[in-house]
């Protein structure tokens, strides 16, 4: 397939971030956009920027967290489209930073619904019309802090390893129905997602934690250099363009480099490096006697 020939694309978290560099792009070379989107205020906004460039699409209210809002987006792109999307691009994300011992249940359970608890609700929703029409493709954007895992940012290394694994055992799985399903993980690009990340940090703080001071200085420093998000909307197109796509692809130099030496390099040279980078002690501080608690010497006549 050389071009979209008007097929209906849905892409969720469309009004930021990596999300609104790719409903641009897949609209000026010709989608029917639907564009996911939480914030209404925000979905208007959208459809008004693109208007400006010349581009048309559509909106749907979609809180990915919400089964019910999941299954309300999907009936009205039914209406939309004659049955439903022919592709849905999961790009809706949130951070999580912070320790694993600072993050309570309730935190990590909302990364989970909307990194990945979601993404999988809707894939399982869009499958029987694509099924029915013979073919369809998934995109789903994971990270590759899902396999580098790194400190100070556990959980949302977590939900994307595990999305990057739901990703491929459901591109095996749908196969058979003609779904085509990608897995894209890009590296560090200029969003709103690191500077979520750095208010995290500033939420969880903890002072007796080195961590935080560290990976707030490597946080601040990594988005003032990132490039933009345009690769990350060329290999979505990519995706849903090529006849044969590939099953991964991993975005940006960061990326490409360090998931292969993350992937080849023993753990006790990659812990030494996280260790390194995030300031977090290797071993135990040496333990203080409690004040008072010396051995007295027993005065003498």
């Amino acid at each position: 397939m050389s071009g979209s020939g008007g097929r209906s694309v849905l892409v969720t978290g469309a009004t930021g971030g990596f999300g609104r560099v790719i409903v641009f792009r897949l609209a000026g070379a010709g989608w029917d956009v639907i564009a996911g989107a939480r914030d209404t205020d925000k979905a208007r906004s959208l459809v008004a920027d693109a208007a400006e460039r010349g581009l048309a699409l559509r909106t749907v209210q979609l809180d990915v967290a919400s089964e019910a809002s999941c299954r309300q987006a999907l009936l009205e792109c039914a209406e939309m489209t004659g049955g439903g999307p022919w592709a849905l691009v999961n790009n809706a994300g949130i951070p999580q930073a912070g320790a694993v011992a600072d993050v309570d249940d309730e935190q990590a359970r909302r990364l989970l619904e909307v990194n990945l608890l979601g993404p999988a609700r809707l894939c399982r929703l869009v499958l029987p019309a694509m099924a029915a029409r013979g073919g369809g493709r998934i995109v789903n954007i994971s990270s590759g802090l899902g396999r580098v895992p790194w400190p100070m940012g556990a959980w949302y290394s977590a939900g994307k390893h595990a999305l990057s694994a739901l990703t491929h055992c459901l591109r095996v799985e749908a196969a058979h129905l003609g779904v085509r399903v990608s897995l894209v993980e890009p590296g560090a690009f200029a969003t709103p997602m690191l500077s979520r990340a750095l208010t995290d940090l500033d939420t969880l703080r903890d002072p007796a934690n080195p961590g935080y001071d560290n990976t707030t200085r490597l946080f601040t420093a990594v988005d003032r250099r990132v490039p933009g998000p345009e690769p990350v909307a060329r290999t979505v197109e990519a995706c849903l363009t090529a006849r044969r796509p590939r099953p991964r692809y991993v975005v940006g130099r960061d990326a490409r480099l360090l998931v292969p030496l993350h992937t080849l390099l023993p753990l006790t040279l990659t812990d030494r490096l996280k260790h390194t980078v995030t300031g977090l002690p290797r071993t135990p501080a040496p333990a203080t006697p409690p004040e008072g608690s010396g051995r007295r010497v027993k005065e003498t006549a």
